[in-house]
């Protein structure tokens, strides 16, 4: 890439990078160092510039935490703002499997999104900061397919063209409060996103699960994806690249999906009955609780509570399983009673919708065993109940 002019905001940042890539020596020191960090920095500082001896323990402790995001994390190159946004491998994967031919890839940032798209496709990354453009760049080399990603330099609502299909991944960070939990505080807005929707023959928004994004998108699909128990985006596919179904729910690292329209599903209540399942944040998130309840033949606890709850145990990526051992009143007392008699060592704490101080409670617990147990809080019919249950181990 060219770089940016000598006055330009991020020509310091560029320097430094390059700088760093060609002292590979210092980044493979920062990276093996063991014991005494401030005494290690000290030692470097009397080589290296002050400037390049930050960089490189910046970038080695992101390296270390890219780990659980992306298998070459040791290898790629990221800033903290754009390696917390970044796709983690395993989502964008999945992702790109819809993807085909010729894309663009909006606001590309570190690159975790445009190495997985350009496995199969033809990549142009585009992003208004030319050091993420550059990152992305390496990161694509590191993943062995630079030479089907083209980066451009520029904002992205200054890009006319609209040949082929698009992901965007809109700025969620706000300089006054942190990310942005509404999509029309999103870079670029709400307005900017919908109009893709319609100029583009197909693609994909990245969004916060968080977010707003109900009702915004209406002949869209929205897929909710977790990894590892974790809802980590609300994709949003339209034009050629949707499906027949309004909501989707997939669950990684298993690959399982489940789709429909929330509202064609509706399953009965139940007392507690041997097991209560807990459902994935994507399934929740998703509005299809009744949908995995039906498939895995499950009741509900109460209309207004996710938990599930059936006679024997289930295995499904769709839910957490946990064996109940005791229907309790929510009643602190009541519940310290049961606990007094148990064999619990451990106590994890859930619930969804009932007002709970959880650590207040776990202190007031008498432990007499070894056992972890688990205390789910959740209405059922409509009242509060203490559920003492053991987790089933996922095979």
């Amino acid at each position: 890439m060219i770089p940016p002019p000598s006055d330009s905001p991020h020509r310091a940042e560029w320097d430094v990078l390059h700088e760093l890539r060609e002292h590979a020596s210092l980044l493979q020191l920062v990276a093996d160092a063991k014991g005494n960090e401030l005494q290690l920095q000290t030692k470097l500082r009397r080589e290296h510039p002050d400037r390049l001896v930050r960089a490189a323990f910046s970038l080695c402790e992101l390296r270390r935490k890219g780990i659980a995001k992306f298998t070459r994390a040791d290898r790629m190159w990221f800033d903290r703002q754009g390696f917390e946004q970044a796709t983690a491998e395993p989502v964008a994967r999945h992702k790109a499997r819809r993807f085909s031919g010729q894309v663009w890839d909006f606001c590309c940032g570190s690159g975790g999104d445009c190495i997985a798209l350009a496995a199969n496709s033809e990549v142009t990354a585009v992003d208004m900061n030319p050091v993420a453009c550059l990152r992305a760049e390496w990161n694509a080399d590191v993943y062995d397919v630079a030479e089907r990603v083209t980066t451009v330099c520029s904002d992205v609502e200054q890009i006319d063209a609209r040949d082929g299909i698009v992901l965007i991944d809109p700025d969620r960070r706000q300089q006054a409060t942190g990310r942005a939990v509404r999509i029309e505080d999103y870079v670029p807005g709400l307005e900017f996103l919908q109009r893709l929707t319609t100029e583009f023959r197909g693609g994909a928004i990245k969004l916060s699960p968080a977010c707003n994004f109900g009702g915004k998108f209406p002949d869209a699909e929205v897929e909710l994806i977790s990894l590892a128990g974790e809802c980590k985006e609300a994709t949003i596919w339209f034009g050629d690249l949707r499906s027949d179904a309004p909501w989707r729910a997939t669950v990684l690292p298993a690959g399982e999906t489940l789709a429909g329209n929330p509202l064609d599903f509706f399953v009965d209540q139940s007392a507690p009955l041997g097991y209560i399942f807990d459902p994935d944040p994507a399934v929740v998130r998703a509005g299809l609780v009744d949908a995995a309840a039906e498939k895995l033949s499950l009741a509900r606890l109460d209309r207004e509570e996710e938990y599930l709850t059936g006679p024997a145990a289930v295995e499904s990526p769709f839910v957490q399983a946990f064996e109940l051992l005791a229907d309790l009143p929510n009643n602190l007392n009541e519940i310290r009673r049961h606990f007094r008699t148990s064999q619990a060592g451990q106590v994890e704490i859930k619930c969804r919708h009932i007002p709970i101080e959880a650590d207040s409670i776990r202190r007031r617990l008498p432990l007499p065993g070894a056992q972890p147990l688990v205390l789910i809080f959740a209405r059922v019919g409509g009242k509060s109940r203490a559920l003492v249950c053991r987790r089933v181990a996922k095979g």
